[in-house]
């Protein structure tokens, strides 16, 4: 099986949810926002399979060796935050 990459035509800041999955009893499911899926049409092919990759560096030394290691014929990854809100009612 080969991979491709899908490439953005455009610069995209998007915020969205974690959703709770009950079968992994986690939060494990990413919904991503009309805003990526304008950015990527390819997400709307039904007959098509995606998959991700994820590298976490635990230091800013080993994220910029990893950022040097980017072939210039490559896409760009895609940068995620994961953040912990509180549940202040406000």
């Amino acid at each position: 099986m080969t991979k491709r990459q899908i490439i953005p035509s455009n610069i995209i800041k998007s915020k969205g949810k974690l959703w709770y999955g009950e079968s992994g009893q986690a939060w494990n499911i990413i919904r991503l926002n009309n805003e990526l899926i304008r950015t990527f049409p390819q997400l709307k092919e039904k007959r098509s399979k995606f998959t991700y990759e994820i590298l976490y560096n635990r230091n800013i030394k080993e994220f910029m060796n990893t950022i040097k290691k980017i072939k210039t014929n490559e896409a760009l990854p895609l940068l995620l935050w994961v953040f912990k809100e509180d549940n202040f009612d406000t």
